[in-house]
């Protein structure tokens, strides 16, 4: 299914169904007391409503159809309008553009508007305006909205440097009616952090063309580009004196409700106002009801006071009207995943998303098996800045019942209802405010809730308003059981930043992953290396040298480099025949090693039909090694799938572990469950060993849970695995050569006196070696076969998820046979494999090579290294790997001449 196509049939839909009354358009009753007209786009009345509020400024209010805040909406509409507009501001920026926007929602109204959009966008992280202060947070900005019944926005990310970039920021509202708004936004963020441009985002563009020149004239005066992207554009036309007409026209109405609800006398009410003074009228009755759990174990957040809660058992319902049914409360624990924020009003990151997505199928079927079974009609109902939660939780529960799911939230703002099919609020639920708000305590409000015959409502709150207050007899839950049989509670956990724990001497944020051109000749997106550049730096000894110091005990492997082994005419030769004759071969392992990850993955639901951003593992490839077959995972995944994985090389170092400043970078920005490590093959599975204990230390050390410390590799000839492309021990290309194949990266380098404790490993980028480079070349040959191969790839993936993928170990048993029969004595000296054995002949003192009867072509290159080397090659019958190279055991420059080729014991 298309996704992007079915996002767009939803918003169509949304359109057609979004007014009250597909007959009478819902700003009918205004437009005809009023005067007040809409012109435009001819979808304009299917996105808008007209409704009436108690405003000093502005009487009329433009009721969103789509937006899911006054009028139930499909959540499917909802969210897809959204996605839609940041699939727009996506093709408007390039990708490069994308990855560093950041998008901006509205509080109240547009929180999740603003989210959805993000989505859409795909890349970049999304914070909201809040209107509520959280103690320990610092405002890193903030702006008035002059029409608004609470005017005053603070923006408080939990990262400032969310907001210092210079990419593009993406604002994000429900509707332009003049452009102050965004105005002053641009203008207070502008001030604090300049940057080039901006994208300006709505459903509609209402503008007067006077606010529209002010915008641009703005955007002149501070020399940013501002482009804008709506839905739907057009005016209201407003009559002389309309505020007033609208202002008396409120107090009249709101006059007969209050009339209605003292004395119960509705028959004489006209225009409507019977229904309101109804819904008001049950709202004032209520019932305190018992809130029960839908599971038996712990149910989640309780409120520290538990002295007003009924319990199931002695639970009364106090009486309310015959005409309106009463219900009761039931508490179903969501399991929010943990440290997951509620939404983007502290930021929320592609990482968060990724968590989100993962977690959203089992949360919806905790509500779905919390239903009654023969609900025909649900709303999910949010609260006012807790808006994307709810929203996502109502589309994915909109999946999987059959019920006709709708979605909408409570709100601050007052408006008049008026039961009408040309009105946009037909009737209002008002109660306290239940979250103990910074600006006092007041009314709240639901709209088009009662009287909608909805037999369950989902009411979505933080645990911040899990109060008393909304459990009081005049609370929101007690309006909610006035008016439904079955209201169901979901309590969100609200995320606090937590004070920042950092040591004072360890820098508050690590450097951002090297790319290339700069370093590496590997495109930028490619791979981010997670290294520190040390290419100034002379860390070359000549090989004899380093082999002595290392078996001798003074030093350590990765304190230095060897010299870079240029290959011959003839070798090179060799790579590029190897290349040719294996691309397919390799095309394949990289196509059944990936879609075995992505299977596997977590929280893989990587075709999900809705339109929304797909879950995607973060690889995270060892350098060097692994780094070519990272990239060639990333573009499989590209090819046949659409999918564009992030990719990262990080260091690892045999006996000093993995580098945990890189993993703590990686787990600032994503879910360690998100996170595959990628190796380009296992020998006798050292490595496979150092990376769970690596990452067992880091998790003990920095709490952060939830690796897999499994690797995903393209060949497991020693079956230390489970997730391999192939057990077969053939010559992958890329080991034939050094930095040459590897993006002129060297082997990682870590040394005490170039790499402190907050430093990442070190590597060098040889520039000077251009002239030799084949890294895209190889890559290129082997992407150029997937399509010949992809198929293929697809049988054996499918066949290798039901077979027994245990590791045996077997790799490492045959290195201790071959140690002990050797006489060598020390399993780090044994090297199995035609990728092992090669880095033996390259960069090490090679004693012999093994190889197994009849190896043929595979060994052509290793027979030629040996020779240039003077290694002997001794044939083995029973050998498990196609080759072992043996590292001269208790080396000294002593055991040979000058030359380094008398390599006896």
């Amino acid at each position: 299914m298309d996704v992007n196509k079915e996002v767009h049939d939803d918003v169509r839909t949304g359109v057609q169904t979004g007014a009250s009354d597909d007959r009478v358009w819902s700003g009918e009753w205004v437009a005809e007391r009023l005067g007040v007209e809409l012109v435009g786009d001819d979808m304009l009345t299917g996105l808008l409503g007209l409704a009436l509020r108690r405003n000093p400024k502005r009487a009329h209010l433009l009721v969103s159809n789509v937006l899911g805040k006054h009028v139930p909406q499909s959540p499917s509409v909802v969210y897809g309008h959204g996605f839609a507009l940041g699939r727009r501001v996506r093709d408007l920026l390039d990708d490069r553009q994308a990855r560093q926007a950041v998008v901006l929602g509205y509080a109240e109204t547009a929180t999740g508007l603003g989210h959805s959009v993000c989505d859409g966008l795909g890349l970049a992280p999304y914070l909201h305006s809040t209107r509520r202060p959280v103690p320990g947070v610092a405002q890193a900005g903030g702006f008035e909205e002059s029409h608004s019944h609470a005017t005053s926005h603070l923006l408080l990310p939990e990262n400032p440097a969310l907001l210092t970039g210079d990419g593009p920021l993406v604002l994000v509202d429900d509707e332009f009616s003049t452009g102050n708004t965004v105005l002053n936004t641009i203008r207070d963020l502008h001030a604090r952090y300049p940057r080039r441009r901006y994208v300006v985002v709505a459903l509609v563009d209402m503008r007067s063309a006077a606010d529209a020149d002010r915008l641009a004239d703005f955007a002149r005066e501070i020399d940013a580009r501002v482009d804008l992207v709506t839905a739907a554009s057009g005016t209201v036309r407003l009559p002389e004196g309309v505020l007033e007409k609208g202002q008396a026209l409120v107090a009249r109405h709101e006059a007969e409700t209050t009339l209605a609800a003292d004395t119960g006398a509705s028959a004489a009410l006209p225009e409507g106002g019977a229904a309101a003074a109804v819904a008001d009228r049950g709202a004032a009755a209520g019932t305190d009801g018992g809130v029960t759990d839908a599971v038996a174990e712990d149910s989640g957040t309780v409120p520290p006071d538990d002295s007003w809660a009924v319990s199931p058992d002695s639970a009364t319902l106090p009486a309310v009207p015959a005409e309106q049914p009463t219900g009761r409360v039931t508490r179903v624990d969501l399991r929010w995943p943990r440290g997951l924020p509620d939404g983007g009003r502290h930021g929320f990151t592609p990482a968060h998303r990724a968590r989100l997505e993962g977690a959203l199928p089992a949360m919806a079927a905790r509500l779905a098996e919390a239903l009654p079974a023969r609900a025909r009609r649900v709303l999910v109902l949010g609260f006012e800045e807790l808006m994307y939660a709810p929203l996502r939780l109502a589309r994915e529960l909109e999946q999987v019942v059959s019920a006709e799911v709708r979605y909408s939230t409570t709100t601050r703002s007052p408006v008049l209802a008026v039961d009408d099919p040309g009105y946009a609020i037909r009737t209002r639920l008002v109660f306290p405010a239940h979250d103990d708000p910074a600006d006092g305590a007041g009314e709240r409000y639901a709209y088009n809730v009662a009287g909608q015959g909805f037999d369950a409502v989902v009411a979505v709150v933080d645990s911040a308003a899990d109060t008393p207050a909304l459990h009081a007899p005049d609370g929101l839950l007690a309006q909610l059981t006035a008016h439904t049989p079955h209201v169901l509670l979901a309590v969100v956990p609200s995320y606090a930043p937590e004070p920042p724990r950092v040591p004072a001497e360890r820098p508050a944020m690590l450097p951002e992953p090297l790319r290339g051109p700069a370093f590496s000749s590997y495109a930028p997106e490619e791979v981010g290396w997670l290294l520190q550049d040390l290419s100034d730096v002379t860390l070359e000894a000549p090989t004899e040298e380093r082999e002595e110091a290392i078996q001798g005990g003074g030093a350590h492997y990765a304190e230095s480099l060897p010299v870079e082994y240029q290959p011959t005419e003839q070798y090179q030769e060799l790579f590029h025949s190897a290349l040719e004759a294996s691309a397919a071969r390799l095309a394949q392992a990289v196509g059944v090693v990936t879609e075995t990850v992505l299977t596997e993955f977590p929280h893989s639901r990587l075709r999900s039909s809705g339109g929304t951003p797909n879950p995607r593992p973060v690889l995270v490839s060892l350098a060097r090694a692994g780094t070519p077959v990272g990239i060639l995972m990333r573009r499989w995944a590209q090819y046949r799938h659409g999918l564009d994985l992030p990719h990262y090389a990080v260091s690892i170092v045999r006996g000093r572990g993995i580098d945990v400043n890189a993993l703590r970078w990686l787990t600032d920005r994503y879910d360690p469950a998100e996170i595959v490590f990628v190796d380009g093959w296992t020998g006798k599975g050292a490595i496979t060993r150092e990376l769970a204990q690596a990452v067992e230390d880091f998790e003990k050390s920095h709490g952060s849970t939830g690796f897999d410390p499994e690797i995903a590799v393209l060949a497991d000839p020693g079956s230390c695995v489970r997730t391999y492309g192939t057990r077969e021990d053939f010559l992958i290309p890329s080991a034939c050569l050094n930095s040459t194949v590897s993006g002129l990266i060297s082997r990682t380098v870590l040394r005490a006196d170039l790499v402190g404790p907050h430093d990442y490993h070190g590597a060098k980028f040889y520039r000077e070696l251009a002239g030799a480079d084949v890294s895209v070349a190889f890559l290129d040959a082997v992407s150029a076969r997937f399509s010949e191969v992809a198929d293929a790839a697809d049988a054996q993936a499918k066949e290798l998820l039901c077979a027994d993928r245990t590791p045996t170990w077997e790799g490492w048993a045959a290195v201790e046979r071959i140690s002990e029969e050797y006489g060598i004595q020390d399993v780090n000296l044994v090297k199995p494999g035609v990728g092992e054995t090669t880095r033996v002949m390259l960069r090490r003192v090679p004693w012999k090579v093994l190889a197994r009867s009849g190896a043929g072509r595979d060994l052509d290159h290793v027979r030629l290294l040996a020779e240039q080397r003077g290694v002997p090659v001794e044939e083995v019958a029973d050998l498990p790997y196609t080759c072992v190279g043996l590292i001269h055991p208790k080396y000294t420059r002593g055991a040979t001449g000058a030359d380094g080729k008398a390599v006896t014991v």
